[in-house]
């Protein structure tokens, strides 16, 4: 008989023979205690398009901690899993890549998903992104956002194709005047946390796409840099920008919009 045949007979027969008194006790000494309950609430905006006569309302969910992950996504998906199924929003990655999640939580835009829930008796309250049309709950309207990142053209416009026919080259100093500004991944927290874009969003672009915007102009592989320029050398699409902060503030990736705006303009002067 092989060993893990022979331990595993030895291990039955000790369940057989052993006292119930000694497999209750084996048993509570081998049974981590339960957690003590940590209840928390959270205030989450409704509004239902379906109900156009129900005003929006702030609708209040109790969720025990012990029993939920640390984010703030870890709470609205056990919300949606387990009370109530109606919540909508949006939400893909988990790791703070997509920036799916972006919303309004206790008065600040991030990601619910790299939002850590405070322990304490506060309730925690959250919005979708501000001044921004809703489809539904926590769900808003990106069509406009979107749209003014493509007008930007956010993608390499060489002058010619690569020698080698297979990249194109850039040195590591180049390279490195790109860092802080292609890891956006257009979350839209900082363009929404912006009094200038609250305001003038049909035609000010905003803190996310003018940074998009110079990471192409910064570019060295890039060669239409002169016909970027020149699409936004008009008093909206980037003079708006009053250089309040809020974007380099809220950026839950830790990006400097307002410096890459500066540098814009900086171009946009000696053009």
């Amino acid at each position: 008989m092989s060993l893990p045949t022979l331990l595993s007979s030895a291990s039955f027969a000790l369940k057989r023979t052993a006292p119930k008194s000694f497999r209750t006790l084996a048993t509570a000494v081998n049974t981590p205690p339960a957690k003590p309950e940590q209840i928390k609430k959270f205030q989450i905006y409704r509004w239902n398009p379906d109900k156009p006569a129900e005003k929006p309302h702030l609708q209040t969910y109790s969720i025990d901690l012990s029993k939920c992950g640390p984010m703030v996504l870890d709470a609205i998906l056990k919300i949606k899993n387990e009370l109530d199924p109606t919540l909508t929003f949006r939400r893909s990655c988990r790791e703070g890549i997509c920036g799916s999640c972006a919303m309004n939580i206790d008065g600040v835009n991030t990601l619910a998903c790299l939002k850590r829930i405070e322990k304490d008796e506060k309730d925690m309250k959250i919005y979708p992104l501000p001044h921004m049309y809703i489809i539904k709950d926590l769900v808003p309207d990106m069509t406009q956002f979107y749209k003014q990142y493509k007008s930007i053209e956010p993608y390499l416009q060489a002058e010619k194709a690569p020698e080698d026919g297979r990249e194109h080259l850039q040195s590591r100093e180049d390279r490195k005047k790109l860092d802080g500004m292609y890891e956006c991944i257009l979350c839209a927290c900082c363009s929404t946390s912006c009094p200038s874009y609250w305001w003038n969003q049909d035609e000010y672009l905003g803190p996310a796409v003018l940074m998009q915007a110079y990471r192409w102009i910064a570019d060295s592989r890039d060669g239409k840099t002169a016909e970027r320029l020149s699409k936004l050398q008009n008093p909206f699409s980037v003079y708006r920008c009053h250089t309040i902060f809020n974007c380099t503030k809220t950026c839950p990736k830790g990006l400097n919009p307002a410096k890459a705006i500066a540098s814009l303009k900086m171009e946009l002067s000696q053009a």
